[in-house]
């Protein structure tokens, strides 16, 4: 059975990108969304997610290029100057490791960010991370915890199966596919063990920003049997703190093709969010 969820991440990050969650959802494939709890137009999308209750909203971690729940005081060895997240993933992911102080403090925010989740009383659908952080074993950890305490129904493995890749563009086998690989199946197997649902394989990583209207219904004209996810970018245009380089136009219009949804028929592809698939 063919099984599919289409989530955009980074709800929240700012009005351009809820503003095409949105569209996605209402006029297009799009069946779940990842939010920032602490991002700057968390509000709006919160304001749009509950008037469309057929959109399963999760938790997007933000760890990485962005800002804490927290108070910056309560978590100094997290942030910069300016109380933003560090941005230097190795040097704060080793202390993250190796710091008791650390873990404390990472422990205590990513508590906190369910926390805010929680307290939007919407149901937990799934959970990630902003630049697949919880890839880290600290993370994980806590990530895994938090999860099964609050009740998400799932989350998301980044294992992208490159052969399905390559029937759709010709490309080189990746080296960081090959290095993470063995820390994705480990992280795939604790979530299941937990009871949380995770993907077979999850699509997004090599077209991170640019899942365009070709590749997107390549995707769909070749899923592989079982739980996949694709994530995807969109929004209506760039936005302050936006990726350089990222499609988000293209991605938006991509999403919202109306043939996608006769193809998904056709397919016989079924779609939704995590918890649609908790109990299958």
């Amino acid at each position: 059975m063919k099984r599919l969820i289409v989530t955009a991440d980074d709800f929240g990050a700012a009005v351009e990108v809820n503003e095409a969650v949105e569209r996605a959802h209402r006029d297009g494939i799009l069946s779940a969304a990842s939010l920032m709890v602490s991002g700057p137009a968390a509000g709006d999308a919160l304001a749009r997610a509950r008037a469309m209750p057929s959109l399963r909203i999760g938790l997007h971690l933000v760890l990485v290029e962005g800002k804490p729940v927290l108070p910056a005081g309560k978590v100094p060895d997290l942030v910069d100057a300016t109380g933003h997240f560090r941005t230097d993933m190795a040097r704060a992911g080793a202390a993250m490791f190796f710091l008791p102080k650390v873990r404390e403090q990472l422990k205590a925010e990513i508590e906190a960010q369910f926390a805010a989740f929680a307290a939007t009383g919407l149901p937990l659908d799934h959970v990630n991370a902003h630049k697949h952080f919880h890839l880290h074993p600290t993370i994980a950890t806590f990530m895994v915890e938090g999860a099964k305490a609050h009740g998400a129904r799932g989350a998301r493995v980044p294992l992208e199966p490159q052969e399905v890749l390559a029937r759709i563009e010709p490309r080189k086998a990746s080296g960081v596919v090959a290095l993470t690989a063995p820390f994705a199946k480990a992280l795939r197997t604790r979530f299941r063990k937990a009871g949380i649902v995770a993907p077979d394989q999850v699509f997004g990583l090599a077209w991170s920003g640019a899942m365009t209207a070709p590749r997107l219904t390549g995707l769909l004209e070749n899923l592989p049997e079982g739980l996949t996810e694709i994530y995807t970018h969109p929004a209506t245009g760039p936005y302050s703190g936006s990726a350089p380089g990222y499609q988000y136009r293209a991605e938006l219009a991509a999403l919202t093709r109306p043939e996608l949804a006769g193809l998904l028929v056709r397919k016989g592809i079924k779609s939704g969010g995590f918890g649609d698939f908790s109990s299958q």
